[in-house]
């Protein structure tokens, strides 16, 4: 589409390093070489934006006082008034990515999203806002630790980002400016190559969203796994919805998170309940998903009682 607006989105908390960089890109000519560009700033932090140093003198800095000024018509209408091509984010560590999303108007899509942390205040944020700190990690590409100390150690902070994204970059900032990417290896808590695939009940979590951001990698494999399987209205006969809810960052969001299983080659696996499951499984087209997905069939399946801990978390 030619009328489409890339989006470069910039989030985190409070004096997390965020206007810092964008002043420093916009003085960059190597992206900023007078592309008309519209900058949406979020929150007022202790520094100030420079628009004389731009490297290109295009941008419009625009001030969104309110999580609720964000709205298609109103961002429509200052694309349009700025003449822009492009836009910039810095938006507020309070507020809720999908305030954002939701308000973006058709064609402006999110190119790159990054966020960013001041080391030193990052832990508290994360142990008492934690669904604010999932918000804002569980999309973004890279994620840049600011004012990073010898003394921390770097597996804390991994640790956390890898909970809610593997997909991630981490970059740890000292104060001199010099950046360490983060190069912890974080191999799987189950061996994918292994006849028998098999998850721990402490796994779950990590294996459904492994399948969900890889699921090609498990076609043709055979995996073991203690799951609730439950018959759903809407899908075929003999077929099973098989999984267990999962906490992502807090209690609000825990969700049943499954896969559709055929049950057809299982004599007396027909009630509801818990099972330890062996299936085989495909990526392929299902209806139930409406598109192609893991598609798992049923070669082994006994009755087991639930786990102690029933939902599955990522810790």
């Amino acid at each position: 589409m030619d009328n489409q607006i890339p989006v470069y989105l910039f989030t985190g908390f409070l004096e997390g390093g965020k206007t810092k960089f964008i002043q420093e890109t916009l003085e960059d000519r190597r992206f900023n070489r007078g592309e008309p560009t519209l900058l949406l700033v979020c929150e007022e932090g202790v520094e100030e934006y420079e628009p004389e140093a731009f490297s290109g003198h295009r941008v419009t800095l625009r001030t969104v006082e309110n999580e609720s000024d964000l709205d298609p018509e109103t961002l429509t209408r200052w694309l349009a008034k700025a003449e822009a091509e492009r836009v910039m984010v810095e938006y507020n560590g309070m507020w809720m990515l999908d305030s954002l999303y939701n308000a973006l108007p058709e064609g402006w899509l999110v190119a790159q999203e990054f966020m960013f942390a001041d080391a030193g205040t990052f832990l508290s944020y994360n142990a008492n806002m934690r669904q604010l700190t999932y918000d804002k990690l569980k999309s973004a590409e890279l994620v840049v630790f600011n004012r990073f100390k010898p003394e921390m150690d770097k597996m804390d902070f991994h640790k956390i980002v890898r909970a809610v994204s593997r997909r991630a970059d981490i970059a740890y900032e000292s104060a001199d400016g010099s950046v360490v990417y983060d190069d912890i290896e974080d191999p799987l808590p189950f061996d994918i190559e292994a006849p028998v695939v098999v998850i721990e009940d402490r796994d779950y979590a990590l294996w459904y969203r492994d399948v969900a951001e890889e699921p090609k990698k498990y076609s043709g494999k055979t995996v073991r796994v203690k799951a609730r399987c439950v018959k759903r209205r809407g899908i075929p006969e003999g077929w099973r919805v098989m999984g267990r809810h999962v906490m992502t960052c807090c209690e609000a969001d825990i969700a049943f998170h499954a896969f559709i299983c055929d049950f057809r080659g299982i004599p007396g696996a027909a009630d509801d309940g818990w099972y330890v499951v062996t299936a085989k499984m495909e990526y392929k087209f299902h209806r139930s998903y409406g598109r192609k997905g893991p598609v798992l069939t049923a070669v082994a399946a006994e009755p087991c009682p639930r786990p102690e801990q029933d939902v599955a978390t990522f810790y």
